[in-house]
């Protein structure tokens, strides 16, 4: 089992406080495995191991039960108990009526509260009105590659940062792939298990939906444009010359239950003059460029887009806020604000000529403010000008604070 001390960090401060501790992210970016690592910190803190209940509601034990028995279960587990119960409730969506059931628990019994879940949903509608202030949200994404590294410093495997790199740039950070060091053939079909569970669980199932051919079509247009804005009208368009027909309204559905599913991102774009919210102007990225690969292929040709996905990853990794800028006819590829501050960022793969600087740089060039302004790409030569840093992508990746 793999050790995520960031993710502990963050979690740390709230045992045993009165909230309801919850942790979303995608299927296997590693939730279930940080549920048993607070558990044994919490024992090596002196908490009781008869005092802690795990479900794992994915199990065909929890199949058929409703949220009614599970409150009863849990009653009656701490019914000959003294001290704080901890209850750990591992992807609890499957669970209909989990919200009333999760609020009972925290007000009827003394116990301290761990629940995770595929959805990035999981905090609206009724979660939010009877947990409103009594929760704490940690989104778990997939490894890092400053994780990766780490493990491959535990496990001594003898492979150089370039490999690395590339393999990640491919393979993603799912953390069974790492653990289980599975070369790129079984690395993929794993990844194909994962897209797969989570279309016919997580939007198929949990949505209805009939015309799955139709819904595949969608998502893998979706895979195919990370990074690129995203279009209903196009869509709609696309699937037109591919002789099939689908509403604008039913296409912004399923990208709906695809966010909902925590598959992809779709981050706003903003006019860095007007400082407001440009409609319909998202960008889209995954989750994991992993699955892109087992699914559509082609992350090493489309070696812009991966390498913008993969930044954009990392910056919600490190908890901040990520919008596009855009300003008159340029874009920003990334502005990323977290409390009193912000970066400005460009990515591309390699600055290869004048040209390509003049236009990474100039997007940049024209912003008046003195926050930092960075272009990153995979070369070794440091082009820095006019205030702005280049930066070798890895060597962001990898350095601990960029403030």
């Amino acid at each position: 089992m793999i050790n995520r001390e960031g993710y502990l960090q963050k979690i740390r401060p709230f045992f045993n406080k009165d909230l309801v501790k919850v942790l979303t992210g995608i299927r296997r970016s590693g939730k279930s495995t940080l549920l048993k690592l607070i558990q044994q910190e919490l024992i090596a803190d002196g908490v009781p191991t008869n005092q802690i209940h795990l479900i794992n509601f994915e199990s065909m034990t929890y199949a058929n039960r409703d949220s009614n028995s599970i409150y009863k279960e849990l009653v009656s587990f701490g019914a000959d108990k003294n001290g704080k119960l901890y209850f750990f409730l591992d992807e609890i969506q499957a669970l209909n009526g989990w919200e009333k059931m999760v609020n009972s628990l925290r007000v009827d019994l003394d116990c301290d509260l761990y629940i995770t879940g595929s959805n990035s949903k999981l905090l609206s509608g009724e979660m939010a009105t009877y947990l409103a202030g009594r929760y704490i949200e940690i989104p778990v994404y997939t490894f890092s590659f400053q994780e990766i590294l780490k493990i491959k410093q535990q496990k001594n495997i003898d492979r150089s940062l370039e490999e690395d790199f590339k393999a990640f740039l491919i393979l993603g950070g799912m953390p069974f792939i790492y653990d289980h060091e599975l070369d790129e053939s079984s690395a993929l079909e794993y990844l194909k298990d994962i897209y797969q569970s989570i279309v016919l669980k997580d939007i198929i199932a949990r949505h209805s939906i009939r015309d799955i051919e139709l819904l595949e079509r969608v998502v893998i247009y979706l895979l195919a444009n990370v990074a690129n804005s995203f279009s209903g009208p196009n869509l709609v368009k696309y699937l037109k010359n591919e002789k099939r027909a689908l509403s604008l309204e039913t296409i912004y559905n399923y990208i709906a239950y695809a966010r909902e599913a925590c598959l992809l991102h779709l981050i706003p774009r903003i006019d860095v003059q007007g400082k407001g919210l440009l409609k319909f102007q998202e960008k889209i990225y995954l989750s994991d460029q992993g699955i892109r690969e087992a699914i559509y292929g082609n992350n090493e040709r489309d070696i812009n887009q991966i390498l913008e996905n993969v930044v954009c990853l990392e910056l919600l990794r490190r908890d901040y806020k990520v919008r596009v800028g855009k300003t008159k006819e340029k874009e920003i590829d990334f502005i990323a604000e977290k409390r009193n501050h912000k970066i400005y960022i460009q990515v591309t793969y390699l600055i290869a000529d004048q040209e390509v600087a003049r236009r990474e740089f100039s997007s940049l060039a024209g912003i008046q403010d003195n926050y930092p302004k960075l272009v990153l790409s995979l070369d070794q030569f440091d082009f820095s000008r006019e205030g702005i840093i280049h930066k070798n992508l890895i060597d962001f990746l990898l350095q601990k604070d960029w403030v």
